[in-house]
């Protein structure tokens, strides 16, 4: 069957398209992508208002278009932080599945988490014994532990790039002032992290999804996305020290000209790698595995054996 993913995120509005049937391997057809900042159009009275909730409309008709060109048999659509903690999010979204006939549903933190863990787990598979799983997005930073396909732990914790980008880092290049204050933020949020973390053991792989981490990951020298996602990636603390180093006194415009990273993501490439590298020294994190499946391909995974247990049950 072909399945279409589309994922409303902070910084974009995402259709996946696969060919995939349950116990297979979904097989990429298509990704359709606009970069709709929708954190960004978020006013100070904390709604979207009429101008983001039009884009909306206008980046969902396109993403449906693009599924109804590929002849999608099934379309799972989702939001995640930047509508889920708009004042007008639940008027937004009955507008859009009014006027597209797409029916958003709102993913809460802790469901990012697990559908990205599921996503790690099938990945990497159970020879990863115990995984700790990252990814940093726009508005959030998941976190999720286990042995399990379902993680044991999972919690998201507002400390998104382009969140942390807006509230912290107002100049281009930010100050060090700035650059020390966002650092002890991140600091004092997985401070209440660590706690639970540690209680659920030493885990046995630590793996990272997300463009921020492929980006980083990069630049510490990892192989090209354009060779393939089976290519083995990983970040090291050493490295992540040096890319934070490095990055903090660069204009956005200068970090756009390094590998891997692109002009529309530049911008928060400092408050990302300052959770990256956070996140390492709280949770004790030396290497980290770059997994090419996240949040999407768990949704891809879950709906296929909900689909799997739908035919199971009327044969």
């Amino acid at each position: 069957m072909r399945l279409g993913v589309l994922d409303v995120g902070s910084n974009t509005v995402h259709l996946l398209v696969v060919d995939a049937h349950p116990g297979s391997h979904p097989d990429p057809v298509r990704s359709h992508k606009t970069e709709l900042r929708l954190a960004e159009l978020i006013g100070p009275d904390g709604r979207l208002g009429d101008h983001g909730r039009d884009l909306l409309l206008q980046a969902v008709k396109e993403a449906a278009h693009a599924a109804a060109e590929e002849e999608v048999d099934d379309l799972v659509a989702f939001a995640t932080s930047a509508v889920r903690e708009a004042g007008d999010g639940l008027e937004v979204l009955a507008e859009v599945r009014e006027k597209t006939g797409v029916d958003l549903a709102v993913l809460s933190g802790r469901d990012e988490a697990a559908m990205t863990f599921l996503a790690v787990r099938r990945w990497f598979g159970w020879s990863a014994g115990r995984v700790l799983s990252l990814d940093i997005g726009g508005g959030s930073l998941e976190i999720a532990c286990g042995r399990d396909e379902l993680p044991d732990l999972a919690v998201s914790v507002p400390l998104g790039a382009g969140r942390l980008t807006r509230e912290w880092l107002r100049g281009d290049p930010p100050s060090r002032k700035e650059v020390a204050a966002l650092r002890e933020h991140v600091w004092q949020e997985l401070a209440a992290v660590v706690p639970e973390l540690h209680a659920q053991g030493t885990p046995d792989r630590v793996v990272a999804t997300s463009k921020t981490f492929r980006s980083l990951a990069r630049l510490d020298g990892a192989a090209p996305y354009a060779l393939g996602p089976r290519v083995p990636r990983s970040l090291s603390r050493d490295g992540l020290e040096a890319i934070v180093e490095r990055v903090a006194p660069m204009t956005a415009a200068e970090r756009a000209a390094l590998p891997g990273v692109s002009a529309s993501r530049a911008p928060q490439l400092l408050a990302g790698a300052m959770v990256a590298l956070e996140a390492f020294t709280a949770f004790g994190i030396e290497r980290i595995d770059i997994c090419p499946w996240a949040m999407r391909e768990g949704v891809v995974l879950r709906r296929l054996d909900w689909l799997h247990e739908e035919e199971q049950l009327r044969s």
